[in-house]
């Protein structure tokens, strides 16, 4: 949007005189973030009522994404940049006194989200703004974000993540128009004359309280809103707390259980009460989203008789599968509808992502559990099953081991997936391979019955923050190459193809990544006092600490090349450092000690004379959007090392790739679709394929780790040396975990790892090839832009048109 910077000015100024009370010379560099952050807001809320109007005046469908998880780091930068003001408020700042990157750095990352499940949600916003679909995102507003990482001794410890103090400026509260939310309680049942009467009694009230955040998309001509639910008590029980100390404790308790279900995000599950916690967060998002749906709805069309027509709602993994039977109660007690023509509204509007590929990870909830917290959506659930089962007994001729299969009941607990999958017109897997597993493995009796439902949407990233926002030196040259018409259409990134044999060009992208090296060096001696060599090789692996993940293989890789530089000191070495990020579930206790032993490992190599200018290991400490976008534009090569067939898609992989990194990695998730798209020459496969790691996995027995700790020695060196440990720690558990169980196969895959290894070193030698290689990944990337993958969704599953 044009302005000057006069204008600008006078709204800043405004802001701080009229919010503040403060003049421009008083204001600190918090006031001017918090001003500036206003005067954006205020700009959103205007455009995206203009854009809403557009789509209500022509009857345009909304999406409604519905996610636990939405990782949106900080929203200054990206929305400036969308607005097209960064040049004017930069301009600006120097009359204060500060500068715009002194003002971003004010802004707290709202870490609603763990990984690249919430990074994806976050990405579709800008997406659906920019390619002029009508998006709301509906989430929770946690207190305390993703845990704040705190190494101590090289354990992981969590500490609260403060967000909301200089977050909640990006908030609009909207208190009109807060919803109940009902837990517990009762239902009793009966008939008046022919009408089948429910009624939830005795049940405990949590009120939901949303706040809304705006995401402007590319030219602002689009804006997202993300819709973030805080949980609140109903009300407050003065008579108890007048009455004696024991009420008065009673009345306070109350209060702050209702609060505890948007305290934290992901609470610990591995007691009951973590359990019942969890459930709670799923239904307390699910209700107060689809009563708001159906709010708008009506507010809008006055009736519901075209609500499939101009609304679709999109479960984001199984966390929001509870929407199913919450739309499905609310049509039928509260609007007073049959049950065939309730269901046939929820599977023409509902559509399920899957996002994992284990069948370990699928989310399931015990009927005992279930049905004491939400016995109203309990019966519902029975009675999908029931219809549902008596249809697949029908298409199947009865064939018993597939019902058994399928049904959304077994053994006592109930199935997240198969409900969604169920009771959704589409299910989409979320890279070309993980599309592929689901409709032959993981879920292939539900593809045989009925195949129509399946799809794939491979994953995309916002190409403008991983680009333009978070690398401009990139992003300018790409820009003097090719014209900026790649920012609001990244398949023109392919036109950089040309310069692939540019001398020059190549020269240029070199210099930058030596550029962005540098930054990021300083960064890691301001932030973990260690001094790395900016000509060194940048490997980084960032990413949720998980054993399929595999950072452990990584790990064993580095201890191999330390023990082997100790004893060949003069020995040739291309110098490499090795960066990890990485958080842990807090209960996951086998992920906390590979983070342990990366750490001490990395202590005793970085404080080794006989390899300093050769090996170096980092390990950054609360890892988090904001660090990566510096770590990205440096990074050169981008490890995507999870066991074949256990991956989904990756999302940090299209950054690297965007970035100019190659990927090391095995054909898992988007690797495969990286591969194809790069060719051979331009990226590093190594390990078992799918197909060997399902042979090996469908033969009890075959698969056995201390084969290859037996016959090689280099492998056999590294876990002996586990055992023994750094600075008094021994990793034996780790090492006997590896040598009995390996679940993912580190050691079957550690050899072939190693040659990829020597293999990227190799190929960093030849600087003209490895420049070239970097510029073919960037100018490839654009298929993995979100607006791709928003498209997808809106032409395949959605059914929705731009609407500008």
């Amino acid at each position: 949007m044009a302005m000057t910077q006069k204008q600008f000015k006078e709204l800043l100024d405004s802001k701080l005189s009229h919010t503040f009370g403060l003049s421009p010379e008083d204001a600190d560099v918090e006031h001017i973030y918090k001003a500036l952050a206003l005067v954006v807001r205020d700009m959103l809320q205007q455009h995206r009522i203009d854009f809403t109007k557009g789509v209500d005046a022509k009857n345009g469908k909304r999406i409604y994404y519905l996610s636990m998880e939405y990782l949106m780091g900080r929203s200054l930068r990206n929305n400036l940049f969308n607005l097209g003001l960064e040049k004017v408020v930069s301009a600006v700042l120097p009359k204060y006194n500060t500068t715009l990157e002194s003002v971003y750095n004010q802004e707290p990352d709202a870490g609603l989200g763990n990984g690249g499940l919430g990074r994806l949600a976050a990405c579709f916003l800008d997406g659906m703004a920019s390619q002029g679909y009508c998006g709301f995102g509906y989430s929770l507003r946690y207190e305390f974000g993703i845990f704040s990482q705190k190494m101590v001794e090289g354990w992981q410890t969590e500490l609260p993540d403060f967000w909301l103090p200089g977050g909640s400026v990006w908030l609009v509260p909207h208190r009109e128009d807060a919803l109940d939310i009902h837990f517990g309680g009762r239902i009793e049942e009966r008939f008046d004359g022919d009408f089948h009467r429910v009624e939830h009694t005795d049940y405990t009230t949590v009120r939901a309280v949303p706040y809304d955040m705006m995401c402007a998309g590319v030219d602002g001509k689009g804006v997202s809103t993300l819709r973030l639910w805080a949980a609140e008590a109903a009300g407050f029980d003065i008579d108890s707390f007048n009455r004696n100390a024991a009420g008065m404790a009673a009345a306070v308790e109350q209060n702050a259980m209702a609060e505890m279900l948007t305290k934290v995000l992901y609470p610990n599950d591995n007691h009951p009460e973590g359990k019942s916690l969890r459930l709670s967060q799923q239904y307390f998002l699910v209700s107060s989203s689809i009563q708001d749906i159906i709010k708008r709805h009506l507010r809008h069309y006055r009736t519901m008789d075209n609500f499939t027509e101009v609304v679709a709602i999109h479960i984001n993994d199984t966390h929001p599968a509870l929407a199913i039977p919450e739309l499905m109660r609310v049509l039928i007690d509260e609007c007073g509808w049959g049950w065939d023509e309730a269901w046939d509204t929820v599977t023409k509007v509902m559509a399920y992502t899957n996002h994992t590929v284990m069948p370990e990870a699928l989310e399931c909830w015990s009927e005992e559990l279930f049905k004491g917290r939400l016995p109203r959506i309990y019966q519902i659930v029975c009675e999908i099953n029931r219809r549902f089962c008596e249809q697949i007994n029908q298409l199947t001729g009865y064939n018993q081991r597939m019902v058994d299969s399928m049904s959304i009941f077994r053994d006592g607990y109930i199935k997240m997936a198969n409900l969604c999958i169920a009771a959704c017109h589409s299910v989409n897997g979320v890279s070309e391979l993980h599309s592929d597993i689901i409709k032959d493995s993981l879920f292939s009796d539900f593809y045989a019955v009925m195949p129509h439902k399946f799809k794939n949407v491979t994953n995309g990233i916002a190409h403008r923050r991983w680009l333009n926002q978070s690398n401009p030196r990139l992003a300018a040259l790409i820009t003097d190459l090719i014209g900026n018409g790649y920012i609001k259409d990244a398949s023109k990134l392919s036109d950089l193809l040309k310069y692939q044999d540019d001398k020059s060009v190549l020269e240029q992208l070199a210099a930058i990544k030596r550029a962005n090296k540098e930054e990021f060096a300083a960064y890691i001696k301001r932030a973990n006092g260690i001094v790395v060599n900016p000509d060194s090789i940048f490997d980084v692996q960032v990413k949720r600490l998980h054993e399929y993940k595999r950072q452990h293989l990584n790990a064993m890789h580095i201890l191999s090349q330390y023990l082997w530089l100790r004893e060949n000191p003069n020995a040739p070495f291309t110098p490499k450092t090795y960066i990890f990020g990485a958080k842990a579930a807090s209960g996951y206790f086998l992920a906390k000690r590979i983070i342990q032993f990366i750490s001490y490992m990395a202590d005793v190599i970085n404080n080794d004379p006989l390899v300093a200018d050769k090996l170096k290991v980092v390990f950054l400490e609360n890892y988090r959007v904001t660090v990566a976008e510096m770590l990205m534009p440096a990074s050169e090569i981008s490890e995507q090392i999870s066991l074949a067939s256990t991956e989904a898609s990756g999302t940090g992989n299209m950054k690297f790739m965007l970035n100019g990194a190659l990927t090391l990695g095995t054909e898992d998730g988007a690797n495969v679709e990286i591969h194809r798209a790069v060719g051979d020459e331009n990226i590093i496969i190594f390990g078992m394929s799918s197909d060997e790691v399902k042979w090996l996995r469908s033969r009890a027995g075959e698969y056995n780790p201390r084969v290859f700790y037996d016959l090689n020695p280099t492998l056999h060196r590294v876990i002996d040396t586990m055992r023994t440990g750094f600075n008094g720690m021994s990793f034996g558990d780790i090492a006997d975990h590896l040598l009995t169980t390996d679940s993912y196969m580190a050691m079957g895959d550690f050899e072939s790892y190693v040659r990829a290894q020597a293999a990227s070193s190799e190929r960093y030698a030849d600087t003209t090839g490895w420049n070239r290689s970097s510029l073919i990944n960037i100018a490839n990337a654009g298929i993995f832009a979100a607006d791709r993958a928003v498209d997808d969704y809106a032409r395949d599953i959605w059914h929705a048109s731009k609407n500008f």
